[in-house]
């Protein structure tokens, strides 16, 4: 536990890297169009609970992972943002259904070490376009929700995205101020 806390605050901390297709502003709302690349992630999944349920306990498996719990005890350096993918209903509420990733860095893309916890898995993620809507302080579900919401509504539904699921991101989990964290639409082909 001493080496994910150590590793997150005092290790490397890598953002994502992505290009930045456009830059937009409907409505008073600003959000991102971007391009990330196809990359290796450390993911773990749960059924049954609530988003605000079991996020910050899937969230300290991946950070524990990176933070040397792994089989060969190396401590990564972090990656940014934590993913977590949520499923919303017809009527905008979470499903029971999450997975939690975390890109693995870069130096470890080709061979990431292998996790000791068997729920966390190493998945090759194909390369995706987002609609990114960045927001302050401290998210839960409801937050999300809300900024899920400001998105939809600013996108309006002509817009080519994935409407059975979205990414709710944290850059910065474990400051206890300035947090950054996105709302992201996955675009699907027009």
């Amino acid at each position: 536990m001493l080496g994910m806390f150590k590793n997150s605050l005092f290790g490397n901390t890598e953002e994502t890297e992505y290009k930045l297709l456009s830059s937009e502003t409907k409505d008073g709302i600003s959000f991102e169009v971007r391009r990330y690349d196809a990359s290796k992630f450390a993911a773990v999944s749960s059924e049954g609970r609530t988003f605000d349920q079991v996020s910050g306990e899937l969230m300290r498996k991946l950070l524990m992972y990176i933070g040397g719990s792994n089989e060969q005890e190396e401590a990564m350096g972090t990656a940014t943002p934590i993913i977590i993918t949520v499923y919303p209903r017809n009527d905008g509420v979470l499903s029971r259904r999450l997975v939690v990733g975390i890109r693995i860095p870069s130096i470890y893309q080709q061979s990431p070490p292998t996790p000791t916890d068997s729920a966390i898995r190493i998945e090759e993620r194909p390369g995706m376009t987002v609609y990114a809507l960045q927001f302050g302080g401290f998210a839960g579900e409801r937050e999300y929700r809300a900024e899920a919401l400001r998105l939809t509504r600013t996108l309006g539904e002509t817009a080519p995205y994935q409407r059975k699921q979205y990414f709710c991101c944290s850059f910065d989990p474990l400051k206890p101020y300035g947090r950054r964290n996105e709302v992201w639409f996955l675009q699907e082909d027009p």
